[in-house]
């Protein structure tokens, strides 16, 4: 049997879908080009004005005495147009400028990547230190722990996150576990992980699973998910430095999606440490990675039903105070900051692309439920994809999209 959720989701999807003289007898003006809902492009989360960018909420100039206050003054701080990829970019080639020890390597690297996140960087720094792998995931974690166990940065690269399942033996039994196993003697902080990650639209099976939730029962390793191009360079240079290894994952949809205004500048933003996008005192929406836009569009959708759907929308509720939050490190999670707010709002929805059983949702919603259990209003609800393979022609079925998202959001706040 259907739940009632996924019975009201097929309904108002099927209500979508249908022809306009069946929705409404009168004429309607034909839609913007880019529709009228927001996309990654035109989002209000990202920060596409250079006051906007250099005052991103604990980003930390590195060129800065940490012993000092904080400089005010940040008229001297330029920013650059740039997409994700170029953003990833741009921190690999700081790494490597400010560390002798920091190389980069992986499948194609050389060549600049399936996602050109590498371009330049084997003619710029030479290719002693931004090489070509074999095609082997174990061999190049296990390559990576070699490196960084004799000192070196490692920055490595698995071409997919769908493909890292063959390391899992090297970053889990052996990254993660061999600072506690020497007893200090040896550690790899200085490894990182780099792999692209979620839904593409048509990667299908092999190409846009989010395999985040493996992880994080890997005490020992850090798991960080940036959002847009400012987080992707603060973040991607904070794993970088971090004295822990890191498995850093890109959301690859994003790579040419998201576009900022980024600070060129050497900066960090910190890790283990979840932001707040929107505030709210009646429900909590916790995401990561490209979900985060589908939410925003949930939450317009929400707060202006298109006509089609508005019965499903009781007008009561939809001046709800909604608060969205972007976890950014999926390991260490940031545990206060989630329970501050469930705490205020009394009510969670959790959304993310890997699938239901056992997925990152599960731990957060558990935690949560310990923690604030006299304060919730309702049960904690996930939206996340399904608990089958990724569907190759019907991806964008599987993917938690702004429809499924909003009819959590009445749920929640119906119940």
């Amino acid at each position: 049997m259907l739940s009632t959720t996924v019975k009201r989701s097929v309904r108002l999807t099927r209500h979508l879908q249908l022809p306009l003289t069946r929705q409404s007898s009168t004429a309607a003006e034909p839609p913007p080009a880019g529709g009228h809902m927001p996309s990654i492009s035109t989002s209000k989360i990202l920060r596409t004005t250079r006051d906007t960018a250099v005052r991103t909420p604990g980003l930390s100039w590195v060129d800065e005495d940490a012993s000092e206050s904080p400089r005010v003054i940040l008229g001297g701080r330029e920013t650059r147009k740039m997409n994700t990829y170029q953003a990833v970019r741009d921190a690999m080639s700081i790494a490597l400028m400010k560390d002798d020890n920091a190389v980069v390597f992986g499948e194609d690297v050389a060549f600049g990547g399936v996602f050109r996140c590498t371009m330049g960087l084997a003619e710029e720094f030479g290719r002693e230190r931004v090489f070509n792998t074999p095609l082997t995931e174990q061999g190049i974690a296990g390559f990576g722990i070699g490196v960084a166990a004799m000192g070196h940065t490692a920055i490595a690269e698995i071409q997919f996150a769908d493909y890292i399942f063959p390391a899992f033996d090297q970053l889990v039994n052996e990254a993660a576990k061999i600072r506690y196993r020497s007893g200090g003697g040896f550690n790899v902080g200085g490894l990182t992980i780099r792999t692209p990650t979620m839904s593409v639209g048509h990667g299908g099976l092999y190409h846009s699973q989010s395999p985040e939730g493996f992880f994080m029962g890997a005490a020992g390793l850090k798991v960080v998910i940036p959002r847009s191009p400012i987080q992707a360079k603060g973040l991607l240079l904070a794993s970088i430095r971090d004295p822990n290894p890191v498995i850093f994952m890109e959301p690859k949809v994003l790579y040419r999606s998201a576009v900022e205004q980024v600070p060129i500048d050497d900066y960090e933003l910190p890790l283990g440490k979840a932001e707040t996008l929107l505030s709210g005192s009646d429900l909590t929406v916790l995401s990561w990675g490209t979900p985060l836009y589908n939410c925003e569009s949930a939450l317009h959708m929400f707060a202006h039903p298109p006509p089609s759907i508005e019965q499903y929308v009781p007008k009561s509720i939809r001046s709800a105070k909604i608060e969205l939050i972007d976890l950014r490190s999926i390991l260490p999670w940031d545990v206060e900051t989630v329970v501050e707010s469930v705490n205020r709002t009394g009510r969670l929805l959790i959304v993310h692309e890997a699938g239901l059983t056992a997925g990152p949702g599960a731990e957060i919603a558990a935690e949560v439920q310990k923690r604030c259990f006299l304060k919730l209003q309702a049960p904690v609800r996930r939206v996340t994809g399904w608990d089958t393979p990724v569907a190759l022609q019907f991806e964008k079925f599987y993917i938690p999209d702004a429809l499924r998202i909003m009819d959590s959001i009445v749920d929640t706040l119906t119940y």
